[in-house]
């Protein structure tokens, strides 16, 4: 299966090097470990999981604007098989569309990638329930990496060593969902495409150009999701943010605001721990209580060219089921479709676990 694998994303690795001249392709080893971010998947870590990775990377020389103020960052796709070791996890696939940047004379590259992944064993109630990570098939994967990156080494190969955390979640879709978080080391060699190309060389105005008048923004977020036990049943949920960002340069916009939840998987939720623990229990809870939550946020955007990176931290002032803990935090790609009109996709957890992947419709005035 890995022979396979491996032989599929090599050639479409080639295939794609014959199109753009520009590009180049790497091919990474990786082996590491489960992180436990909960009790919950203790009983799924029981080796070192391994595996590799498969990408196919644009170069960009500063022809647009963007390109220059990130220090001429790659853009790519990658697909990577990671092997847990574990009876009950199984495999897992994933292809996603990544960014690379670049520091310190572009020796040391920092990835982060954002795509699907698929696993070989979810859960099922008669023949795998000790899954309790991966409740689907398919789910959300991203990754983040840190290298020492060399090119060229020999003629056009050069090398690339250093950390890797990629995260497989169903954004609690399906229960269950603990999800599963692996650090790695990896290992690899790169191969260039193309000739050597000069970057355009930074021309750009002063950042004062980017000073903006505090914008108010209004996100519609949406998506389903069902409680932490499984066969409760998938529900629609509603999240609205109001919130004002003030930008403070050509990459960064700060923001303040606030978030209504109405995730109306928790009133299944809230009406079966009412039936499970009887009056006078510790977990006993009134099936007449508000599933209904409010939320005070600060965070930061980070603009790219018409995609920005979003990251939110927030604190629950309006709670009444006790259900996870009182802090949530939010990573999304937002894409703006005209200057004010945006879209995107993110994922809201508490910690380490998923509650929920909201797509979003906003606007920014």
């Amino acid at each position: 299966m890995k022979r396979a694998l491996l032989f599929i994303c090599f050639s479409i690795s080639l295939s794609f090097s014959q199109e753009k001249s520009s590009g180049y392709f790497d091919v990474q080893l990786f082996r590491g470990n489960i992180i436990k971010h909960t009790e919950d998947v203790g009983h799924l870590i029981s080796d070192h999981p391994d595996g590799f990775l498969l990408s196919y990377n644009w170069k960009t020389f500063g022809k647009k604007e963007w390109e220059q103020v990130y220090n001429y960052p790659d853009y790519g796709i990658s697909f990577h098989y990671l092997d847990f070791n574990n009876q009950y996890l199984g495999y897992n696939v994933a292809l996603g569309l990544h960014y690379n940047f670049y520091f310190f004379n572009r020796n040391l590259m920092f990835r982060i990638s954002q795509g699907i992944g698929m696993t070989s064993s979810p859960y099922d109630k008669e023949t795998n329930n000790k899954n309790n990570a991966f409740g689907t098939k398919v789910m959300d994967n991203n990754y983040f990496m840190l290298q020492y990156k060399k090119e060229n080494l020999i003629n056009r190969i050069g090398f690339q060593a250093g950390f890797m955390l990629t995260h497989f979640s169903n954004g609690r879709f399906k229960a269950p969902n603990s999800g599963i978080n692996t650090f790695a080391l990896n290992v690899g060699l790169n191969y260039n495409l193309g000739e050597k190309q000069e970057y355009i060389k930074d021309s750009l105005p002063a950042s004062t150009t980017y000073k903006e008048r505090i914008k108010y923004n209004i996100a519609f977020r949406t998506g389903i999701s069902e409680g932490p036990v499984p066969n409760l049943g998938q529900r629609q949920f509603y999240h609205i943010g109001l919130y004002a960002d003030k930008r403070i340069g050509r990459k960064s916009a700060l923001q303040l605001g606030t978030d209504v939840f109405f995730s109306r998987y928790l009133k299944d939720y809230i009406e079966f721990v009412s039936v499970a623990f009887p009056p006078g229990h510790e977990s006993y809870t009134d099936p007449d209580t508000d599933y209904k939550r409010v939320g005070l946020f600060v965070g930061h955007e980070l603009f790219i060219n018409k995609l920005s990176i979003e990251t939110q931290l927030g604190y629950y002032v309006y709670k009444p089921f006790d259900y996870e803990i009182d802090i949530y935090q939010r990573v999304g790609i937002k894409y703006y479709l005209y200057k004010n009109l945006f879209t995107g996709v993110g994922l809201k957890t508490h910690g380490g676990r998923a509650e929920a992947i909201e797509a979003t419709i906003g606007v920014r005035l």
